[in-house]
């Protein structure tokens, strides 16, 4: 143990509620309701549904174990985690890790998250109304493409993050966690019960929740594997700094099922929100990234009140964005102030401006800064934004997750992470030891598989 260090002033969780919503808004982010359903049209529907909820039960519930106990036990940051466990060796770069990738998720998360604000406020003021349903794809492309204006969204969403992290973990975080995530809940129901009403809406809830088994293949597996894995803020170090808040009587394990369980309902709850509404109104389901943006709004053109559910639509998602990139802001916030010793107010000013800055030529990159492609090996030339977005989830996240585990298995032991998920023993889980050998021998296995999927060497 490292000496001399004082590692007992921490802020921590009001209740057990605040710190499930807060985890559940860290991983309920634009992957679950903006990616989930354009990938799962893409791939088969229902088939990729089943398989992902598969992954991110088994995958997804073992990875969040193992961070949420290393945070906890530590009481410190992703990278004085490490510090603390293992003290004198390397490891402290697999939090290092952790947090350049919150950091470069930040900064182009921003830049997409400023984009449903701004179309927040395009549709209370009526810019989409009248629209041909061919004019929507172009209407988003002007938009983004745009040198100034997606900027100051962008910078308008990053305020908002900063504000609620300069709060704190009980008054900023908790607060607005248990505020949003309920709120999030209520207007994606909101949109079911309206795509549900739709005129041949059931062949949209048919191609979501009846699979094809026929449909399976390796293409759809990795990509359910790569999506729970994605979609669950893993390897990026938010369930450490989160889990470092927890006090020691709280029970993780129950803690996390109920984080993954809130995570792929949020999923499946978008896929009943979306797919009934496109197959109602004739688009395709495998409308690709644009889905949320060019063909969504095209689907509520064409329905009764869609104006209304719209301008909803889009406020779920600006809370979905916030809720994660406040999880990433943190794990930037936290390091700053256990390493740095940094005010809280302090960090996460100069961290999201920071990333703010970074995320500006992502943003530029959807425009005037298009031409400007970066060539990797094996890969189709990239602009920034693509570039960013390929570095931090295809390569520092899956071996920030792979990492996580062999510490967890190797270095910290499995019978450690155990008597801290048990609290010394007053939980009693039968199926921790089975835990324990997921840790070890399973999960690295499978993340290295989504590692080289993503790197474009594991093809189907």
């Amino acid at each position: 143990m490292s000496k001399n260090i004082n590692y007992t002033k921490r802020e921590s969780w009001g209740s057990s509620f605040g710190f499930i919503m807060a985890a559940a808004g860290s991983a309920v982010g634009l992957g679950n309701i903006w990616k989930f359903p354009y990938v799962a049209g893409e791939s088969g529907g229902a088939v990729f549904l089943f398989i992902y909820l598969i992954c991110a039960l088994l995958l997804g519930f073992t990875v969040m174990l193992c961070e949420h106990a290393l945070g906890r036990n530590s009481q410190q940051d992703a990278v004085g985690t490490f510090k603390k466990i293992a003290p004198g060796k390397k490891w402290w770069l697999v939090g290092a890790i952790g947090v350049l990738a919150s950091f470069i998720i930040l900064s182009f998360y921003s830049v997409v998250a400023g984009w449903t604000l701004a179309y927040i406020f395009k549709s209370v003021i009526g810019s989409l109304a009248g629209l041909q349903l061919t004019e929507y794809s172009g209407f988003f492309s002007n938009f983004i493409s745009n040198p100034v204006e997606p900027i100051i969204w962008q910078s308008i969403f990053m305020i908002i993050t900063v504000i609620i992290v300069v709060a704190g973990v009980q008054s900023g975080i908790e607060k607005w966690s248990k505020v949003l995530m309920p709120a999030l809940f209520a207007i994606l129901l909101l949109i079911i019960v309206r795509s549900l009403t739709l005129e041949g809406s059931m062949e949209g809830v048919k191609f979501f929740l009846s699979p094809d088994f026929s449909k399976i293949n390796s293409t759809v597996v990795l990509s359910a594997l790569g999506q729970a894995f994605f979609s669950l803020s893993l390897g990026v170090g938010a369930m450490i700094t989160y889990g470092s808040y927890l006090n020691k009587r709280s029970n993780i394990p129950s803690a996390a099922f109920m984080i993954i369980a809130l995570g792929i309902l949020v999923a499946v709850l978008a896929g009943l929100a979306i797919f009934p509404a496109v197959f109602a109104t004739g688009m395709s389901p495998s409308g690709g990234p644009g889905l949320i943006f060019m063909v969504l709004p095209a689907v509520f053109s064409k329905m009764p009140f869609g104006h209304f559910f719209e301008i909803i639509f889009f406020i779920l998602l600006s809370i979905a964005a916030l809720t994660s990139a406040i999880s990433l802001l943190e794990v930037l916030v936290a390091f700053i102030k256990d390493q740095l010793k940094w005010t809280r107010k302090k960090a996460a000013i100069i961290s999201g401006v920071l990333a703010f800055i970074w995320g500006i030529p992502s943003s530029l990159s959807q425009g005037i800064w298009s031409e400007f492609l970066f060539k990797l090996p094996g890969q189709k030339p990239k602009v920034f934004f693509d570039l960013m977005d390929f570095f931090a989830s295809n390569i520092l996240m899956p071996i920030g997750g792979i990492c996580v585990c062999i510490f967890t298995a190797y270095i910290w032991k499995t019978n450690n992470a155990i008597t801290e998920l048990s609290n010394n023993g007053k939980y009693r889980y039968s199926w921790l030891p089975l835990w324990g050998f997921l840790v070890k021998y399973i999960a690295p296995i499978v993340i290295f598989l989504v590692l080289l999927q993503g790197l474009g060497i594991l093809k189907s």
